[in-house]
């Protein structure tokens, strides 16, 4: 099939590779967000699934939204059959929807209808999944509401940060999503409309979101850590100043602290929650890298009695 891939992210560079790879489809084009600024002279730069396409000499179209005529117009010109969609960042009208032959098919990391919505991994992290997956599904107009083609399953790992598990799922989901290419193209695919009951949506997750409570139980603290990490980054208060904590571990054998209560020994440093202790390994000071937490603790010399947060 004649495809128009559309992706910003990193996350869709492995789908993006695994059909630019396949005997059996053409990527003809690839739609992504316009250069956005970074880093600290905020100069304009390209998404990475621009790059990979420029790389690999396809066409790239930079729509400010999709539903502008220009963009359209071209669509409509290259002619797709299908278009397979993995984080590409913007809403898709009916009007765009239209163009392809067999629609717009997203890769979207859940087992929909759980975790519908823009941060889906990261919920399932912080709620404690134990299994989760990618899907795949025909885009309507609702929110990843459309009826699926095919899925993979991923074991969340006790470890895993939102940001492992990701990249897990982004290569896992590119098989699939090629899979579905094929199924589509010879007809051996037919997608199954998702059950009413099960929904569950997975909001973009905000900085409030990722601040850390430390009444709450330590299994708690621990999975907002890991599911807020990389972005938006676990966080707490100290003397005033945020401080993100990076990576942490539980301690099931500390019980002496109150919430929020810091203890700094000569290589660790142990914070109380409503439950048993935690161990954070790594932070990150207001305006400051990442730093072994240890260091930290000696560098501020905390004093008895401090706490983490309000």
């Amino acid at each position: 099939m004649k495809l128009v891939f559309a992706g910003t992210p990193e996350v869709a560079v492995p789908a993006l590779d695994a059909l630019i790879d396949s005997d059996r489809h053409q990527v003809a084009a690839v739609v992504t967000r316009p250069d956005a600024p970074a880093g600290r002279g905020r100069r304009l730069v390209a998404s990475p699934v621009a790059e990979r396409a420029q790389d690999a000499g396809i066409e790239v179209l930079k729509p400010a939204r999709p539903r502008d005529e220009d963009f359209l117009a071209r669509l409509r010109e290259i002619g797709p059959d299908c278009c397979p969609v993995v984080a590409y960042g913007a809403l898709l009208p009916r009007v765009a929807l239209d163009v392809p032959a067999r629609g717009w098919v997203n890769l979207h990391f859940s087992l929909l209808p759980a975790w519908r919505g823009a941060a889906p991994v990261q919920h399932a992290v912080m709620a404690g999944d134990e299994i989760t997956g990618a899907s795949t599904f025909l885009i309507e107009e609702g929110l990843d509401s459309g009826p699926v083609y095919g899925t993979v399953t991923e074991q969340v790992r006790a470890t895993d940060t939102s940001g492992d598990l990701l990249t897990r799922l982004a290569f896992a989901g590119a098989g699939l999503l090629a899979a579905t290419m094929d199924g589509i193209e010879d007809g051996s695919l037919q997608a199954v409309p998702q059950p009413a009951d099960g929904i569950s949506l997975a909001p973009k997750i905000t900085v409030e979101d990722a601040r850390i409570d430390w009444s709450a139980p330590a299994l708690r603290v621990d999975r907002v850590v890991r599911g807020c990490t990389p972005a938006p980054g676990a966080w707490t208060v100290f003397r005033g100043e945020r401080l993100k904590i990076v990576s942490a571990q539980l301690l099931a054998d500390r019980t002496d602290l109150a919430p929020g209560q810091l203890e700094a020994g000569k290589n660790n440093v142990y914070v109380g929650t409503g439950s048993h202790a935690v161990e954070p390994l790594w932070v990150q000071p207001q305006g400051k890298k990442p730093m072994r937490a240890a260091d930290w603790a000696r560098g501020v010399r905390i004093a008895a009695g401090e706490t983490l947060g309000d």
